[in-house]
């Protein structure tokens, strides 16, 4: 066993960007009632071709949400085939009359990750059981043809579509390295037991809840984001407190700050302009 790679194989698909806005209600309240009916149609144009990143009837990429409590406003997030779209997508905002009555509060840059601690496993142990050596080009190749092939079997789950549910929650993570415990010191095979473990609490709320995992390591501020899509908000509540008694989480998870918005259809606007979410359901 001591001969494994300590780092488990992993396959990246969308890259994905959330940005979190205040709203400057004051400055739109002062402008007239023509003028903000022009900047909501100019908005709404902008914001469709965002949703489905320029074509008419291709997948949703961007999605808007109303956040709740201080930490903002507004909630978009986009998923992009590559950072260089995601920038794009920025700059396509940023030039927008809609942008000069938002404040940017937050972001997070992340890749869709599917890790493949299983895989590794079996895959390792067949490599060293051929007697190869770790980065030999032998090796390296197995690894390769390992990698693509999960990739051509799991393209739906690397690159998805953004979930029709009404509601978001979003929260960034880290694998705790502490003085008392680490989990980059423990071996792979216990670390693949305990995300065995981890990953049936959330297949058991499948039928509930979607969650789409992105890797941010070298990316941004935490190691993971963590996008749990729902009808129903409360059972965000009700998945990451039975994961809290989980191994992995119990010591080895430190959570970020939760963003938790409605999703805000965007033909919808004008009513979130006029201080209403009722039709936005």
């Amino acid at each position: 066993m001591a001969e494994f790679p300590p780092v488990p194989l992993t396959i990246e698909g969308s890259s994905v960007l959330h940005q979190m806005f205040r709203f400057d209600w004051k400055a739109w309240r002062s402008i007239s009632l023509p003028e903000r009916q022009r900047i909501v149609e100019e908005s709404i144009r902008t914001l469709e071709d965002l949703e489905r990143a320029g074509s008419s009837n291709g997948p949703v990429r961007s999605a808007l949400f109303s956040m709740l409590g201080h930490k903002g406003d507004l909630l978009l997030v986009h998923f992009r085939d590559s950072v260089k779209a995601l920038n794009q997508a920025e700059l396509k905002l940023a030039r927008s009359e809609f942008h000069n009555f938002l404040t940017p509060t937050h972001s997070y840059l992340s890749v869709v990750e599917l890790g493949l601690y299983e895989s590794s496993m079996k895959t390792y142990g067949a490599l060293v059981a051929q007697g190869l050596k770790e980065h030999t080009p032998e090796w390296d190749a197995a690894i390769d043809e390992v990698l693509k092939r999960q990739s051509d079997a799991l393209t739906t789950r690397l690159f998805p579509e953004i979930p029709s549910a009404s509601h978001l929650c979003f929260y960034p993570m880290d694998r705790r390295r502490g003085e008392q415990v680490n989990w980059y010191t423990v071996p792979i095979a216990e670390r693949q037991r305990m995300m065995h473990d981890h990953m049936l609490i959330g297949r058991s709320y499948g039928d509930r809840v979607r969650q789409i995992i992105s890797g941010s390591i070298g990316l941004d501020d935490w190691e993971w984001g963590v996008d749990l899509f729902a009808d129903d908000p409360v059972v965000f509540k009700k998945l990451i407190y039975e994961m809290r008694f989980d191994q992995s989480s119990a010591l080895y998870a430190a959570f970020g700050p939760f963003y938790v918005g409605i999703r805000l259809p965007i033909e919808k606007l004008g009513n979130w302009l006029m201080g209403s979410i009722e039709d936005a359901d």
